[in-house]
């Protein structure tokens, strides 16, 4: 900004270089592309250059020949069909030199006063054919200091003009509509009506009422070019433009240029923030989505353990079950054989013993070892099918929003949440996969049985589960023949042996009884430590996405905050630019 400026000037604009500073930092963290953060530099820029006039319009709406009035000689090449291939800045030079570039741009220097304070821009036509004229003149308008919006009075405001003019708005533009060849309605009745349209639309589009300019460039430079007294000449006058010559070049003194200037970060910021806050609204209802999903899988978590400890208790019934058989059977057994009538059977220890072991333990060991391998076999399949789940809801959750385009700008956030779900899915996918049941629940039996033969403090690897039972009941508390030797029968005879009885009756039942809890406890232990491990897996799987939710959160909270803050400041900043305007003399409307 090459002005002399007042001290207020000169403290907006030492605040706004520190807000676009900010402001390009919070963009940044947002993961705004190349293009967002570029109009916040060339803002910047802007501040030390001169006052920018931008000139747009359809093609052969007669922008080059409104640039050609205004400078006074035929400059630019004029057509039917675009001719304006590329932006074309204009600067000032003490003498015409040959087109050149700068910065990527065609650069026409001309010795024009007034081009010492202000540089023009030509644009290629809105709706040119070549696709990415149009996107060079919509990124080039933001750097704009004023918008000069040419249209044509034979088809003022077509549906691309209305588009653009939509783009302008959002920007917070000065602009100024000129309605270019009013020579070719001829009747004053048809020029007021063209320009009450354009009125309203202007003011419809644009939310205020923009300076309209109704000229004939055509008829303005053939006057100019004529010579001394052009503006005293009759196509001078038929031309009317005057009054657009005299807005640009009188009405725009330095003071509203400054203005203007200053105005432009105010609607460039207004406007990023306006998007960036869509983004992080939309990013924020993405996460609350996966807040959901994360509550959804605690959820199915906690009912998969309620499930799980539910069925187990069924499961080891059925062991349960088979020592409580057992113990039944061992009183029947006890009933049958231990009376005087049976004194020569009782004698015979060896043939009890084997008696004993055929109808009292018969095949409980197996039956134990059976249930045992189904509850293994069960819980495997379970903590398989849990696993399944999973990756399907990660998946499903994944997919969700893999053609999202989160607030037109698809970053790191989108790029890492959508790498970072698939992840997880991949990984669970691949525990799924490589699940080798078989092998899964034989190193699950291994440490059942450990567990439960260092429960019955038997040495552990000494023995299977199955000869736990057949050693404990045998070797521990039913020795047959130390409690029922033949002398002993013939000295107590029928007082003592009932006695017996009920004893090793209420014996067996103790020690089943206790084996049972011990068994039970084993079990019960090594369930819930594999249940444990099993959702513990999980929950590790995911970590890194509740990780990243958590983060995000967080971050685009702070994010919030200060996009709200920088908000308010630059709401400060247009009160104060407004301020100068109010201070000066009024410009026409």
């Amino acid at each position: 900004m090459q002005q002399v400026l007042t001290a207020e000037q000169g403290h907006i604009l030492q605040e706004e270089r520190r807000l676009l500073g900010d402001l390009q930092v919070a963009l940044a963290r947002l993961d705004a592309p190349d293009a967002d953060l570029g109009l916040i530099g060339n803002a910047l820029a802007q501040l030390e250059e001169l006052f920018l006039m931008v000139v747009v319009g359809e093609f052969n709406a007669g922008k080059s020949a409104v640039i050609n009035a205004l400078l006074g000689g035929d400059y630019l090449p004029e057509g039917v069909v675009p001719t304006t291939s590329e932006l074309v800045l204009i600067r000032h030079s003490d003498a015409a030199q040959q087109p050149g570039a700068d910065s990527g741009m065609a650069v026409r220097r001309l010795p024009v006063p007034w081009l010492q304070e202000v540089n023009l821009v030509d644009t290629p036509g809105t709706n040119a054919v070549i696709r990415h004229h149009q996107e060079l003149t919509e990124h080039f308008v933001p750097r704009s200091d004023l918008v000069l919006f040419v249209t044509s009075a034979d088809r003022p405001f077509s549906e691309s003009e209305r588009s653009f003019l939509q783009q302008i708005r959002d920007w917070g533009k000065k602009v100024v509509i000129v309605v270019n060849k009013i020579e070719l309605l001829t009747a004053e009745a048809e020029q007021r009506e063209v320009l009450e349209f354009v009125r309203r639309n202007a003011h419809e589009l644009l939310g205020v009422a923009p300076a309209i300019f109704a000229v004939s460039a055509r008829l303005a430079l053939a006057a100019k070019l004529q010579g001394a007294g052009a503006t005293d000449s009759s196509d001078w006058e038929r031309s009317q433009f005057g009054a657009l010559e005299q807005y640009i070049l009188d009405f725009l003194d330095a003071g509203e240029r400054v203005r203007l200037q200053l105005s432009n970060p105010i609607g460039i910021a207004a406007a990023l923030i306006a998007k960036y806050q869509d983004v992080i609204s939309q990013r924020q209802a993405l996460l609350k989505g996966d807040f959901r999903a994360l509550d959804d899988i605690d959820q199915q978590l906690a009912a998969y353990q309620n499930d799980m400890r539910r069925d187990f208790r069924y499961q080891s019934d059925r062991v349960d079950n088979v020592l409580y058989e057992m113990a039944e059977r061992g009183d029947r057994f006890f009933d049958e054989n231990l009376r005087i009538t049976r004194i020569v059977e009782l004698v015979n220890s060896e043939r009890l013993r084997g008696e004993f072991e055929r109808r009292v333990l018969a095949d409980s060991s197996r039956a134990v070892e059976h249930h045992v391998n189904e509850l293994i076999d069960w819980l495997v399949e379970r903590d398989y099918r849990q696993w399944q789940a999973v990756m399907e809801f990660i998946e499903r959750r994944s997919l969700q929003h893999t053609d999202q385009m989160i607030g037109q700008v698809r970053g790191d956030f989108d790029f890492n949440r959508q790498n970072l779900l698939k992840s997880i899915g991949r990984s669970a996918q691949e525990v799924v996969d490589s699940y080798d049941r078989e092998a899964e629940a034989l190193k699950l039996a291994q440490d059942v049985q450990r567990a439960i033969i260092q429960t019955a403090a038997v040495e552990a690897g000494a023995i299977g589960l199955g000869a736990i039972l057949v050693v404990i009941l045998n070797t521990t508390f039913l020795d047959v023949t130390g409690i029922l030797g033949a002398s002993a029968i013939a000295a107590l005879g029928l007082y003592v042996l009932p006695y017996r009885r009920q004893k090793v009756k209420a014996q067996l039942r103790t020690r089943i009884g206790d084996l049972r809890r011990r068994l039970d406890t084993a079990i019960t232990q090594q369930f819930e430590s594999e249940l444990t491990a099993s959702v513990q897996r999980i929950r590790e799987a995911v970590a890194p996405y509740t990780r990243f939710v958590r983060v995000e959160r967080e971050k685009l909270e702070t994010l919030a905050a200060d996009l709200q803050r920088a908000e308010d400041e630059w709401k400060g900043l247009r009160r104060s630019v407004e301020a100068l305007a109010a201070s000066q003399s009024p410009l026409p409307s």
